[in-house]
């Protein structure tokens, strides 16, 4: 079975259960997830969120809120009152 067909099959349960071993880097039994296993269950629980999900609910989707419409992260002030970094030589 390819990795495409595979999501489009994974139960939710499966789902839910790669989502936990990728946070807590254990199989529910408790043996450690290798790098290997890790990066594969994180790839497929990303797919299956792309699928299945809405933006704002997928793993890893952080809300922007006013951010999206290109406020400044800072929140102080705008571009004009902003000052370079000017580097100088101590030597």
């Amino acid at each position: 079975m390819d990795f495409e067909k595979l999501i489009d099959n994974l139960d939710p349960e499966i789902y839910e259960s790669l989502k936990r071993a990728v946070e807590i880097g254990k199989w529910p039994d408790g043996r450690p997830l290798t790098a290997e296993q890790r990066s594969h269950c994180m790839d497929a629980v990303i797919a299956y969120d792309h699928r299945r999900k809405p933006e704002g609910e997928r793993v890893g989707d952080i809300d922007m809120g006013s951010k999206a419409q290109g406020d400044s992260c800072s929140g102080h002030g705008d571009a004009a009152s902003e000052k370079p970094i000017k580097w100088t030589d101590s030597q």
